[in-house]
């Protein structure tokens, strides 16, 4: 029995010929994407060839945005411990608010690797312009919250007044800067579930090269230019953000890649809507709260101090660059190829796929984490020198090693079951029962009942990755989410 017949139920929910979408009749392939890697069939052939010819590209964009991250916080380290908390800070309100984006892109995933796996093109085509449509809405609320609620948010986590001065000013520009980034987090999801890594690589290589070239004349005012502190560091990605989300929106638009978007006789379909927003909430619900328990975490460090709050955030953006190459790179590959194997019906297919990417993360986390165990103390010192800051941020870096073994699955698995099966309940409450029930929890108790102090809140992280990773992988070995339709 061939893997079609073993699982005929796998489908895509509503599925429609081209004359009955709404703009689909104008509709076009990317015919400048002909014979390249994005027309690879991943339904076939090598599944670790396929997997590294998606994983490969994605793993390259995300280690330039975290390359780029880190440098941006290398020219912060040096305005201060100070400058270093308020970018920590306002980095995570932006992102609390910033994540319900995630739910967005995962709908927008789900269904178009479906119908790119199933050769439904048109439909594809229909997705990609209704998650224009949230995009839009969403970048304007967005840019609203960072306007008007920026300070009374800064004032809410207790901190001192210097960090919120310092602050301020960030997280308003960033808020705005958001709203460009959904337009460009977007038009790459959409890319790369129809199989197109290099193109959104390519994208993030041009505006991260800008980023590191003006990010510090801003910052110190050089050449004459306003000293502008944190907050040049917000203007600089609010530029680059806005020249990435133009590039996207060509490339799909003109034909660039494996789709070619057309407005032609678009309507806004509320169905297709709904569908997308209904597969996105619960991912929303887990962006979110993950991003509300990283707030969270930050407001009980914060009351050991500054040094603790800059520690934490170096701490936070070494481990992007862990998370950059597993749930960046082959986490972002194997969603697309559990989406388009399940979009074949070739369920068992997308289920390998997911384990193969599961080695191979287990593998590099491995190694990072034997460099950071042996060299945490010179990885902090990139940042900043401060005796007090290597030292707590050291301690960090090493507790978070702990919890490599377990992020693996964890973060990989669920993102072959949300963006790649549109299967997001499980993961959702998943990071619920993890957070409040042992995360949060053991965060507030650590550092009271044991002697462990600040650094009981990077071993209650830990503890609840370790619980996350268990139940995700016990799900996924279930295999109901083969059958989920989109």
């Amino acid at each position: 029995m061939g893997e079609e017949e073993k699982n005929p139920t796998v489908e895509i929910e509503g599925a429609r010929a081209p004359d009955e979408i709404g703009g689909a009749a104008g509709w076009e392939r990317g015919g400048r994407g002909r014979g390249r890697v994005s027309d690879r069939d991943l339904t076939q052939g090598s599944i670790t060839k396929n997997l590294w010819l998606l994983a490969g590209p994605a793993i390259a964009e995300n280690v330039m945005n975290t390359v780029d991250t880190s440098i941006d916080m290398i020219w912060v380290g040096r305005l201060g411990a100070g400058s270093i908390a308020a970018v920590g800070v306002g980095g995570n309100l932006v992102q609390l608010i910033s994540t319900a984006r995630m739910g967005l892109t995962t709908g927008t995933r789900a269904m178009v690797s479906r119908f790119v796996g199933a050769d439904d093109l048109p439909s594809a085509n229909h997705a990609t312009l209704q998650a224009f449509v949230l995009s839009a809405a969403f970048a304007f609320f967005m840019a609203t919250i960072g306007i008007f609620f920026a300070k009374p948010m800064l004032q809410l986590l207790g901190l001192k007044p210097d960090v919120i001065a310092q602050g301020l000013g960030y997280v308003q520009i960033a808020f705005v800067g958001s709203a460009f980034m959904s337009f460009r987090m977007n038009t790459n999801a959409v890319l790369q579930a129809s199989g197109d890594m290099m193109t959104p690589m390519k994208i993030t290589a041009l505006i991260r090269i800008i980023h590191v070239v003006i990010d510090p004349f801003l910052i110190f005012g050089w050449l004459g230019l306003p000293r502008m502190g944190v907050t040049g560091a917000a203007v600089a990605n609010l530029i680059t953000q806005a020249i990435g989300s133009v590039i996207g929106l060509y490339v799909l638009f003109t034909g660039y890649s494996r789709l070619k978007v057309t407005f032609k006789n678009f309507r806004v379909d509320f169905a297709i809507l709904w569908r997308m927003i209904k597969i996105g909430i619960p991912a929303t619900i887990s962006s979110v709260e993950r991003s509300f328990t990283a707030t969270v975490l930050l407001r009980i460090i914060a009351t050991f101090g500054t040094y603790a709050i800059a520690a934490h955030t170096l701490g936070a953006r070494v481990e992007m660059f862990a998370m950059s190459l597993g749930w960046g790179g082959l986490a972002t590959a194997v969603a697309t190829m559990v989406g388009q194997n399940l979009g074949a019906r070739k369920p068992e297919r997308a289920e390998r796929s997911a384990w193969v990417a599961l080695g191979f993360y287990w593998l590099i986390m491995a190694i990072l984490g034997t460099i950071f165990l042996l060299q945490a103390e010179n990885v902090i010192r990139i940042f900043n020198s401060d005796p007090e800051l290597v030292k707590i941020g050291s301690t960090f870096l090493r507790i978070a090693v702990a919890g490599y073994l377990f992020m693996a699955p964890a973060m990989l698995l669920s993102q072959a079951l949300g963006p790649g099966a549109g299967d997001t309940v499980p993961p959702m409450l998943v990071s619920i029962v993890g957070t409040w029930g042992i995360e949060l929890p053991l965060a507030v108790f650590l550092p009271r009942i044991t002697s462990l102090g600040v650094y009981g809140v990077r071993w209650a992280s830990v503890i609840a990755m370790a619980v996350r990773a268990v139940a995700i992988t016990g799900w996924f070995r279930q295999g109901r989410w083969k059958l989920r339709k989109v």
